[in-house]
């Protein structure tokens, strides 16, 4: 018997998206401060602490105090927010993408009941869907996985929704199947998968290649889910061309320094 609310939901846009949720009388939608965009009247919007799963509300206090606690450590905020359909018909509640990419779609009633996720990926959910943190088992990957330590954990057998930078890969690996990713790129992959980190062989390859020393060694049986234009790899191009990092790459002009003034950068 299915512990989540079964919602339905439709994706719009293109590059920039938003997923709008239709909630039966009752039904519940959790998500992440920060990306809700609009709802229908009839929706009441409640702060939450934690994500209000079953898992975290056994346990007492103690153990919700807890449950939630953790999500300090990937940069989540203790609390979330329910919006719940206290009237009578359908209503629709919408959630948006915070930068240019792709929504992802997990029914995590068809992938085993639990996604292990990069910290800032998860979007929304249907109630009862557990939003919690997954260690890494092995010490370098935690120290050079790219994402540390801890990764989002969400289990349950509802609908979760997350976002990813660019074009998103979705590819099932079979057992014993390897596939290795720039560590930025990984979005998420099911319990089954092996993660691990492998350094790059050769002086060369590290000092002259400009993709650091490691990558992610993924490893079947399972499936995974990688993006094009990791969040990070986008910031820090933009502060290339920051003008408090010294002005803006000329980009091959003649003028240099000169185009900036014509312009009116400086």
């Amino acid at each position: 018997m299915a512990t989540s609310h079964e919602i339905d939901y439709r994706i719009y846009g293109e590059e920039l998206q938003f997923v709008e949720i239709e909630l039966d009388p009752s039904e519940t939608a959790i998500a992440e401060s920060g990306s809700f965009m609009m709802m229908e009247e009839g929706i009441q919007m409640q702060t939450i602490f934690g994500d209000g799963s079953q898992q975290q509300q056994s346990g007492g206090f103690l153990g919700k105090l807890m449950s939630a606690g953790k999500r300090l450590l990937v940069g989540e905020s203790l609390f979330m927010t329910a919006f719940t359909n206290i009237g009578q018909g359908k209503r629709k509640v919408s959630f948006a993408a915070p930068y240019t990419g792709k929504i992802i779609v997990f029914d995590l009633s068809k992938l085993g009941g639990k996604i292990i996720a990069q910290k800032d990926a998860f979007l929304c959910a249907a109630k009862g869907v557990s939003i919690g943190i997954e260690f890494q088992k092995r010490l370098g990957t935690g120290i050079f996985g790219g994402e540390g330590f801890i990764m989002e954990k969400l289990e349950g057998d509802g609908l979760a929704f997350a976002h990813a930078g660019g074009y998103i890969v979705e590819r099932d690996l079979q057992p014993g199947e390897i596939l290795k990713v720039d560590t930025g790129c990984i979005v998420a992959y099911t319990a089954g998968v092996d993660f691990d980190i492998e350094f790059i062989r050769g002086v060369r390859n590290w000092m002259f290649g400009g993709e650091g020393l490691f990558f992610a060694k993924l490893q079947g049986p399972g499936k995974v889910w990688l993006q094009s234009l990791p969040i990070s790899r986008l910031a820090g191009r933009i502060f290339q061309y920051a003008p408090q990092t010294g002005g803006r790459k000329e980009e091959g002009s003649i003028l240099g320094g000169l185009g900036n003034l014509l312009d009116g950068r400086e």
